[in-house]
């Protein structure tokens, strides 16, 4: 057994994306574990260094958490022959170019999604990478999420019989930025620099449904700017002119149904910031970010149509807790820890710049959906 070095390019990381779910409980976990250990028993041990325009806030991060290595200049990184792997979490206007670059230096690339704001360069980007025969991959964190992953381990277990909906809840209020400081940058909320919820949600909603219910082959979405001004991080006032809610039904292969509501601009009250209900023919499941429960179909009450009476069924209290059998760690570091084993020993991997370029498909397809008021087929795409 031995240690092997792993230097790692990280850009985008003074972001919140960036810094908190990459850097900090990622890189730095896995760092801070040891590495990762490999099937022939060796550890992969990375040497992270962090690039971004501005040097003194880059400084600062590294020296809030023993970085050894930061600086501002992105072609001298990628000109380092000892740095195998780039990844990017900047602006999604920025990341297909920076790939690019990335591929061109012979640099494996890992990056956030989405990987642009248009098909035709999210489909070139992932013919490039699959081209020079260089390691790629694209955040797909969800599909790590303990509750997620109890879906699917219900699902294949047959739990759900022919599966028939899903029915997907997703958001959460973020303040307007006046009278409380937003929770999310403000360039989420302008189109010219790559916000709007449909671009970033339904490249989520994509590689969900592909993967645990059926893959996507058709779409209908309508989008909303349900707040027209907000204020940005500086106090300013600005016009909010992209979408901040989506409400989308997608068919699935197999005849699966799916109903999926993404909003910036409700009130929660269910049992986590996203919830999927799935029923199917022998039972039913509901899964949040950790949690998940259960409803066989010879548990299900039957409940009685009555509007004259008050309620007297308690629906929650028939549902079973699914139990934690496994230990649950950060989705995006276990995501992390696959890619990581995919460069070094060519362990199995299934989400390269292909599944980044089909979510972007899908809410290119979405948009379009909303601009022309109609069902939109999702075509199979050619790499």
């Amino acid at each position: 057994m031995a240690d092997r070095r792993l230097g790692l390019i990280m850009h985008g990381v003074t972001g919140r994306m960036g810094y908190n779910q990459h850097l900090v409980r990622s890189i730095l976990a896995i760092r801070d574990q040891g590495g990762v250990v490999l099937s022939n028993g060796d550890r992969l041990v990375v040497d992270p260094i962090i690039v971004g325009r501005d040097a003194d806030k880059i400084e600062r991060l590294a020296k809030k958490h023993d970085i050894k290595r930061w600086g501002s200049d992105l072609d001298a990184a990628l000109a380092n022959p000892d740095d195998t792997v780039f990844f990017d979490a900047g602006t999604t206007l920025m990341r297909a170019s920076l790939l690019e670059r990335a591929l061109a230096a012979g640099k494996h690339v890992y990056c956030e999604k989405p990987t642009s704001d248009s098909l035709d360069v999210a489909l070139n980007l992932a013919k490039t990478a699959r081209a020079s025969g260089l390691k790629h991959g694209v955040v797909q964190d969800k599909l790590f999420l303990p509750g997620l992953l109890k879906l699917k381990m219900l699902r294949d277990s047959g739990f759900f019989g022919k599966i028939l909906s899903v029915r997907g809840e997703f958001g959460y209020w973020v303040f307007e930025g006046d009278w409380q400081p937003a929770q999310r940058p403000s360039w989420n909320y302008r189109k010219a620099d790559g916000g709007g919820i449909i671009l970033d949600m339904l490249c989520h909603w994509r590689y969900v449904l592909d993967n645990l219910f059926g893959e996507v082959q058709a779409v209908s979405c309508l989008g909303a700017t349900h707040i027209p001004e907000r204020v940005d991080e500086k106090g300013n006032r600005f016009t909010a002119d992209t979408d901040d809610a989506a409400y989308a039904t997608f068919q699935l292969e197999g005849g699966v149904v799916a109903q999926i509501n993404s909003s910036w601009t409700t009130r929660v009250r269910r049992d986590d910031l996203v919830t999927f209900h799935v029923d199917g023919t022998h039972g039913s499941a509901v899964a949040g970010l950790h949690k998940c429960w259960s409803q066989h179909r010879i548990n299900t009450p039957k409940p009685v149509w009555n509007p004259d009476q008050p309620q007297t069924m308690n629906f929650f209290n028939d549902w079973e807790e699914v139990p934690d059998n496994w230990p649950a760690q950060n989705g995006f570091k276990a995501q992390w820890e696959m890619f990581l084993r995919h460069v070094a020993e060519d362990a199995p991997w299934e989400y390269g710049l292909e599944a980044g370029a089909k979510g972007v498909q899908l809410a290119e397809l979405g948009l379009k959906s909303w601009a022309e008021r109609r069902w939109l087929d999702v075509p199979k795409l050619e790499f």
